[in-house]
């Protein structure tokens, strides 16, 4: 029986399909019921619960042979780094029996700090590194779907925002629907040692790329057009974000300009998932 965390989430309901498919007992751990009921008609077991709540991730946990971990993006958090070591906590705890876990990690996981909230990913691979379990650790890089987010400046104004600058510098983006990918194939074929797996997308894409591929999506010119820094955070928060949350994407969007990239460690995984074809959902 596989444990998946965050089952009906981009990656997560990737990962439970496809074992449900291949046949396998699937545990799919959801905030309700109700979010989980698609699943559970496929013949999922749901167990209901929170990632925060210690004796709810171990009972998810409790007699799986394999898991997939991650850390809920939570925009809201008014403290996003304590929140997710908690979590991490809370699965170190849990794992005490789980022969093989894959941990959704990031780009730029090897720094300890200044990378906004990839510095969780890093805590998470130093603690669950220190469990009996063995690992598969998905350092991922930025979700092709974040771009989403900017629909309304992309339809609206044919603005894709840059904040900062480095509008034509081409950066790895994976889509989600290749990490829950990946991380099916490592439960389905657990290594015989930790392993890290660092994921690219097919190709490189910048900024400026993404706007033209957007512009033939939407049906009218879109630009990369850059915007200060400074305006990141009181836009984000604007939108609902909090403002702990904001300062960690704007200090990792700087990392990431900076210099900030994968470390070259482990195997090296393309995708398959073109940007052109998670953008189309803009039309």
């Amino acid at each position: 029986m596989f444990t998946i965390f965050g089952a009906t989430g981009h990656t997560g309901s990737v990962i439970a399909e496809r074992l449900l498919a291949a046949g396998k007992q699937v545990r799919a751990v959801v905030r309700s019921a109700d979010k989980g009921a698609a699943l559970a008609a496929k013949g999922a077991e749901l167990v209901v619960g929170s990632v925060s709540d210690a004796r709810a991730v171990a009972r998810a946990l409790a007699g799986a042979e394999g898991a997939y971990l991650m850390l809920p993006p939570d925009t809201a958090s008014p403290d996003l780094i304590a929140q997710n070591r908690g979590i991490v906590d809370n699965y170190v705890a849990g794992l005490a029996n789980v022969p093989h876990a894959v941990f959704l990690s990031s780009a730029g996981a090897q720094r300890a700090s200044g990378t906004g909230p990839i510095q969780t990913c890093y805590y998470g691979e130093q603690e669950l590194i220190g469990t009996a379990t063995k690992l598969t650790l998905l350092r991922a890089a930025s979700f092709m779907e974040n771009l989403l987010g900017l629909a309304h400046p992309i339809k609206a104004d044919g603005i894709l925002p840059v904040f900062g600058g480095g509008e034509t510098y081409p950066f790895p983006m994976n889509a989600t629907r290749d990490i829950g990918d990946v991380a099916a194939d490592a439960l389905l074929s657990p290594p015989s040692a930790h392993e890290w797996i660092e994921l690219r997308g097919p190709r490189e894409y910048s900024y400026v790329d993404a706007a033209a591929i957007a512009a033939k999506i939407v049906g009218r010119p879109v630009t990369a057009t850059v915007l200060p820094i400074d305006q990141m955070v009181p836009m984000l928060v604007g939108q609902g974000m909090s403002e702990n949350f904001a300062r960690l994407v704007r200090e990792m969007t700087e990392a990431f300009q900076n210099g900030l990239a994968f470390e070259n460690k482990g195997r090296q995984l393309r995708g398959k998932v073109e940007l052109a074809d998670v953008l189309a959902s803009l039309r």
